[in-house]
């Protein structure tokens, strides 16, 4: 059984830096991770730290420094509204953090050939909600549907460009977009107003990587498993905020798409080895009922013990 924690923040922890330090500076984000890979030798590698931010702040957000070892986050609103959102230009992908984050990728390529080295790439609500607000993006939603729909259509086109570069660089993509699991929308909201925007990308993205992209989603996203699964996603993840069983069930007539079960990431980080076995267990049983099936810890928080994380996946191969 495959263990694939997720390593964001954490990796700034493992070099005794803060997650604001390794998020602004290339080198210590390509240290941060290269030590995550040796002490874990985790699959994928996701390159970042605060990885929904990336995109939002090439169109102008802003990120302030958090205290301590707080994760980066947005502050305020670069946009107005969804007119002006619908109207924005695709971001250099060159430039940037976005620019930093693929050659730090490469970095990591050259380094460890035999990793699967993905960069994250935002879905169009996340980094809607993340230029916009999540108030004004929900209100369009439920009054103005169509022009809600337009919008999120223009920021997922404005992810190729960045796609493609990543592609150039020799690198995969890990597909994120957690802003847009219920309860924040619909199942219904889900279908009428995300999927147009995001099938076509996905299907662009295919073509682009040759392959189908992981996709990333988290809290309760087994109400939207059904359309998340008609879009041709190859990858999903089972996130333990979701019913899952439930998602499991659902996934069952998909023999073909991975499925990573993620365990609870406060009992990964906590000190008590008997409550991360009992979960470890949980989860090891529900991924056993597929083939293509993986254990995944949700984003590690930053201070978690990385003897923990070792124990655990030294667990999970035995089992």
């Amino acid at each position: 059984m495959q263990f694939s924690p997720s390593v964001y923040e954490h990796a700034a922890l493992l070099i005794h830096r803060t997650p604001w330090e390794v998020s602004r500076d290339p080198e210590l984000l390509f240290q941060g991770h290269a030590a995550a890979y040796r002490l874990y030798e985790h699959r994928p590698v996701v390159v970042g730290i605060d990885i929904y931010n990336l995109e939002a702040e090439a169109y102008g957000a802003v990120v302030p420094q958090p205290s301590g070892a707080g994760i980066p986050a947005i502050s305020g609103c670069a946009l107005p509204d969804l007119e002006r959102l619908a109207a924005l230009k695709p971001f250099d992908p060159h430039a940037g953090r976005p620019g930093k984050v693929i050659e730090v990728g490469r970095r990591l390529k050259r380094e460890f050939p035999g990793a699967d080295i993905r960069i994250p790439v935002s879905g169009p609500f996340s980094i809607s909600a993340n230029l916009v607000g999540f108030e004004t993006l929900l209100i369009s939603c439920l009054t103005e549907p169509a022009l809600a729909r337009a919008a999120l259509s223009t920021v997922a086109q404005g992810q190729l460009p960045f796609v493609r570069a990543i592609a150039e660089a020799g690198l995969d993509v890990a597909f994120f977009e957690s802003a847009a699991t219920p309860p924040l929308l619909s199942p219904q909201q889900f279908r009428e107003i995300e999927v147009p925007a995001v099938r076509p990308l996905l299907e662009q993205f295919a073509r682009i990587m040759g392959h189908g992209v992981a996709f990333v989603i988290g809290g309760d996203s087994a109400p939207i498993l059904p359309a998340i699964l008609e879009m041709g996603c190859e990858y999903v993840v089972c996130p333990m905020e979701t019913h899952q069983q439930a998602f499991m069930d659902v996934v069952a007539p998909h023999p073909q798409v991975m499925v990573r079960v993620n365990m609870d990431h406060r009992i990964v980080a906590a000190p008590s080895w008997e409550a991360a076995r009992r979960e470890a267990d949980r989860v090891i049983a529900l991924a056993r009922t597929r083939e293509k099936s993986c254990i995944g810890t949700g984003s590690l928080p930053y201070e978690t013990p990385p003897e923990n994380v070792l124990k655990l996946k030294e667990y999970v191969a035995r089992a």
